[in-house]
């Protein structure tokens, strides 16, 4: 008893540093974007969308728009569109980070072509993540909640809590994958960017690398707090059974 006590509390305390690590690479992306984000390279004035559109069509993607969005940092590949969106910080400017955004995003592109099997689980877990994000947390309570006043071996609880658990278990796979496909990505933009000319100074690549492994940092923060918190509850519940 005393051992899942300890487990418990341990956990709870293991996840702080995920969330502290978490609000720091968030905070590290906006610092490097607004750094960056008024730091032109020296090699062209070209902007990001027009960078995007070149090593789209230099990979053989002249299917895929660019289009511009409201919102700072929402820039985004839509595969079912063939479509990358990107911000107003982002098209139309030719600062490092709006190349460096760009070229992350047409990175997922070019994964996506060359069949990246990271990327296509990923694109797979999409829909399912969508739906799971809005029943997982009522099915655990709910679950929970029939067990505390039924008793732990009622089937219908049970049931009802671990598929909470198992609808967990899909985000948690979710971002595990997510991570290698972000970094792959930020590895491409950076390959693109050096290899087609737009940086070409030690600075300007050192300053778009450490924008995008920044970003690369809050998906490590992310998938650490999902797997610490996944298994701190199920900790609760071999604790709430015990003391049953």
């Amino acid at each position: 008893m005393l051992d899942f006590y300890i487990l418990y509390w341990l956990l709870g305390i293991i996840i702080v540093p995920g969330i502290i690590l978490a609000i720091w690479a968030q905070a590290k992306v906006f610092s490097s974007y607004k750094r960056t984000k008024n730091i032109k390279p020296t090699s062209t004035d070209k902007t990001g969308d027009q960078v995007a559109r070149e090593i789209l069509d230099k990979n053989d993607l002249y299917e895929i728009n660019i289009t511009s969005i409201q919102g700072e940092m929402t820039d985004h590949y839509d595969p079912s569109k063939d479509t990358i969106a990107l911000s107003q910080g982002v098209y139309g400017q030719n600062s490092i980070a709006a190349l460096s955004i760009a070229a992350h995003e047409v990175g997922h592109a070019i994964q996506r072509k060359e069949g990246n099997i990271a990327t296509k689980i990923r694109t797979f877990l999409v829909p399912v993540i969508n739906f799971s994000d809005k029943i997982l947390w009522p099915l655990v309570i709910i679950g929970l909640i029939i067990n505390i006043f039924a008793g732990w071996n009622s089937l219908f609880g049970n049931i009802v809590m671990y598929a909470g658990i198992a609808f967990f278990g899909l985000a948690m796979l979710f971002s595990l994958v997510t991570l290698p496909t972000e970094i792959d990505a930020s590895k491409r933009a950076m390959q693109q960017l050096k290899e087609g000319g737009y940086l070409t100074t030690d600075e300007e690549i050192k300053q778009a690398k450490s924008m995008l492994t920044a970003a690369a940092l809050t998906y490590v923060a992310s998938l650490l707090i999902s797997i610490l918190t996944l298994v701190r509850f199920i900790a609760t519940i071999l604790i709430l059974r015990n003391n049953d």
